[in-house]
Formats: structure tokens, C-alpha cells, sequence
């Protein structure tokens, strides 16, 4: 079995190293506009060469779309185009409507299987790739029933060989969804960090005083603006609806600390405080 990789970054080499240690024999080849992920893929055993684009895909039984998601958008109908009658094609997409809705019609439409890896960091690159990233964590698939059934169970069996547990949703509840508890998490962590860094010019004092629980909060703040940018753009209507229901609360909370109103301050926090339960029930799965 043969499979490329188009965009070795966090996701796909993370995914290949994975693969490869439970089917050490499939040969992986690597797709990337930069030169440097190329070779730092190579180096670190994720593929086994690395090849342009049309090469891989005519030789590849499965080719792991792995990219910004502005570039599966732009490369997807090509792949589906040029892809072998046998093989199958995924992507690993963070936003699902758009990318869905762009290949419904096209011929090949049941080699695709629209897939999200509910996994990742805070860093980017095939340096950070690990085989850990995926196991015990969450696979959503979408529309399930628009793909052929071979390369439905070609993507189930090596997703679960890994250790990845299956969800099945419509692409518009997975953009819904992710905008609340992914997208708005983000976002937040990139505002929260441009308002330390303007107000606190000092960075020196920023490392001086910022302790874990800051650290941890707006890690998400190092993730790459080149992925994440298209992930907005591409879900803006439930982004923006995800802001402007966060952006209240925010609100409703400055108007408590105005007030002076501990009372009310309390009851806010206890209110979020539910929250622990939700995170514990997700654990205990």
C-alpha cells in the first residue's frame, strides 16, 4: 500500500508515523511546497521520498490532504481528478462545509472521505509531528454515505488501528461545533496574547510573572496563523456567531467586576464551573 501525504506537517506526519509503526512494509511519499519539510520529513522516517504532486497521486492507494484548508480547497478537485479508480482520497481538514460542498458533484466524489482528527498542538511542521498525537483521541467523518464502502473501510480500519475513537456527523454540525469548541478557543488565545504583549511592553516582566495557568491559556497563540487564518475565513458565519455570544459574556462579566457585585460574581463563575463536569464525562470515555 502506498500513501502520500500532501502537506507534512503536525497532522499528516503525525499520521504516517503512526501508520508506519502498526504497517512498518506501506511505503509513505511526501508532497511539499517547501523544500526544508521535505527533508526534515525524510530525516525523521515520516516518508520515504518525496515527490511533486501528480506523481504521487498516480502511484498512491490513499493521499492524505494534510494542508491549510485553503489549499485542500484549491488542490482537492485536482487530486480527485488525477486519482488511480482503486484509491481514496481524505482530508484532514479543520472546517468541512466548504470543502464538502466543493467536490459533490465531481465523479469521483465516492473515493473521498471527509475526515477531522480531533487532535493537535500548538506547533507546527514535521519537527513536531509525533506517533502518539492521535491515539485515544476523536475522529469525526462526514458524510459517510457519499463514499464508496471500500474506502469507507479502508479509512475506518487504519484510523481505529491507531487508536483513534469514530464519530459520524454532517459537515454544517462539525463546522457548527468546532466554531464553539476549537475555533473560539483559538481566537481567544490569540486576543488574550495581543493584549499582555500591548499592554505589557516589558516582555522580560511578562516571562518574570506569567505563571502556568497563563502559560496554558494562551498556548494556543503559537499555532500557526497560516493555517488558522483560512480556518476562519472558511467558517466565519459560526465563527462569528461563536464571537459575538462570547464577546456577551465577556461583557455580562466586566459589568459584574464594574459593579462590584461579588455576589453576582460568584454565581457567574459557579455557572461555568459545570463545565468540569461536561470535561469529565468527555475524559471517562
Amino acid at each position: 500500500m502506498v500513501v502520500s501525504i500532501v502537506g507534512i506537517g503536525l497532522l499528516g506526519g503525525s499520521f504516517a508515523l503512526a501508520v508506519r509503526e502498526k504497517y512498518p512494509k506501506m511505503r509513505f511519499i511526501g508532497v511539499d511546497t517547501s523544500p526544508v519539510n521535505g527533508q526534515l520529513a525524510l530525516a525523521k522516517g515520516i516518508v520515504d521520498e518525496v515527490l511533486p504532486l501528480a506523481e504521487a497521486v498516480a502511484q498512491s492507494t490513499l493521499v492524505v490532504m494534510a494542508t491549510p484548508v485553503n489549499i485542500i480547497t484549491d488542490l482537492l478537485p485536482t487530486v480527485l481528478d488525477h486519482l488511480p479508480v482503486d484509491a481514496t482520497v481524505i482530508d484532514l481538514g479543520s472546517t468541512k462545509e466548504l470543502i464538502c460542498d466543493l467536490v459533490d458533484t465531481h465523479a469521483k466524489r465516492s473515493q473521498f472521505v471527509a475526515v477531522h482528527p480531533m487532535a493537535g498542538t500548538e506547533n507546527s511542521g514535521p519537527g513536531a509531528a509525533f506517533k502518539e498525537l492521535l491515539s485515544g483521541k476523536n475522529l469525526i467523518i462526514c458524510d459517510r454515505e457519499k463514499s464508496n464502502a471500500d474506502s469507507l473501510m479502508l479509512v475506518e480500519s487504519l484510523f481505529r488501528d491507531i487508536g483513534m475513537k469514530l464519530f459520524y456527523m454532517t459537515p454544517k454540525e462539525h463546522d457548527l461545533h468546532l466554531a464553539y469548541v476549537s475555533h473560539l478557543s483559538h481566537i481567544s488565545a490569540f486576543a488574550l496574547g495581543l493584549t499582555v504583549l500591548e499592554k505589557e511592553k516589558d516582555e522580560q516582566a511578562i516571562f518574570d510573572m506569567a505563571s502556568t495557568g497563563f502559560s496554558s491559556t494562551v498556548r494556543l497563540a503559537k499555532s500557526s496563523p497560516q493555517m488558522w487564518a483560512p480556518i476562519f475565513d472558511q467558517n466565519r458565519t459560526n465563527v462569528s456567531d461563536a464571537l459575538a455570544a462570547y464577546i456577551d459574556f465577556l461583557q455580562q462579566f466586566k459589568e459584574v467586576i464594574d459593579s462590584q457585585d461579588v455576589t453576582a460574581s460568584l454565581d457567574f463563575m459557579q455557572r461555568a464551573n459545570v463545565i468540569r463536569r461536561v470535561l469529565d464525562g468527555i475524559e471517562k470515555r
